[in-house]
């Protein structure tokens, strides 16, 4: 039962449609239709990969971006739910917080960028600066939301049972913001993996963004396109990750696969 429920929730025509698009790639560079110098077919940019993961530089460079996703992505969720919480449950706390975070949410993480340098130079502590400001808004949006839209009755009922206010909030309003929440999560570890490879880019020599950069500038294109895939197929993987997680944890937050 559980192996048909797996092969159930597998998107089996996106990925067809995916490997039509790859074959026909590959049939347009090898038949010359496409002629860019640099644009390798399918195949060598698997024999890429392959090349860069036996030499271990891949490997190096895909633990590094994991550490600084990790990283960030926890200091995100602590700093995310816990003001969400806050904001949420408290009208004061919204009421002189609220604009404050207004103002700064709409700053693109990638602008403090060189800030971090100047604090830190090319260091996983930069990346952390520009990874962990853009993550941490959707955590603590959703969880506000999801605390704030609670309702009104189990705060009633909390009352009525003369429970305190952090009782209410962790066995009352909590599970009950906790779909909300996990939405927040997932968004804020797609945009954790988006800003830890700018990041690489543009401030630190080391880890999957630095390699696009790196053999970009050594004209190898199938190494290249090679980190472009591993930074997708990595995404996937922590998104079904989280998924995981979740019906694991908390099967009644899981969404619905799609029919």
């Amino acid at each position: 039962m559980d192996s048909r429920r797996t092969t159930a929730s597998v998107n089996w025509p996106g990925l067809s449609v995916f490997a039509l698009v790859l074959a026909a790639w590959e049939a347009a560079v090898r038949s010359g239709t496409i002629a860019f110098e640099f644009l390798p077919a399918p195949s060598a940019i698997l024999a890429g990969a392959v090349e860069l993961a036996r030499d271990g530089i891949l490997l190096r460079d895909l633990l590094h971006t994991l550490l600084s996703i990790a990283i960030g992505w926890t200091i995100a969720m602590i700093v995310g739910v816990v003001v969400g919480l806050l904001l949420g449950f408290s009208p004061l706390a919204r009421r002189y917080g609220l604009a404050s975070i207004e103002v700064l949410r709409p700053m693109p993480g990638i602008a403090f960028a060189p800030l971090g340098l100047l604090l830190f130079g090319f260091s996983l502590q930069t990346e952390l600066v520009v990874t962990v400001l853009p993550t941490v808004w959707p955590v603590m949006i959703n969880t506000m939301g999801g605390i704030a839209n609670a309702p009104p009755r189990l705060t009633d009922v909390g009352r009525t049972f003369r429970l305190g206010s952090y009782e209410i909030v962790r066995y009352l309003l909590l599970p009950s913001a906790l779909p909300s929440i996990i939405v927040g999560a997932r968004i804020s570890l797609g945009l954790a993996l988006v800003m830890a490879i700018v990041a690489e880019i543009v401030g630190n020599p080391e880890g999957l963004g630095y390699g696009i950069v790196r053999e970009q500038q050594a004209l190898h294109p199938e190494f290249m396109f090679a980190y472009i895939a591993v930074v997708g197929l990595l995404g996937v993987i922590l998104n079904a990750g989280v998924l995981a997680i979740t019906k694991a944890l908390w099967p009644w937050t899981a969404p619905r696969q799609p029919a």
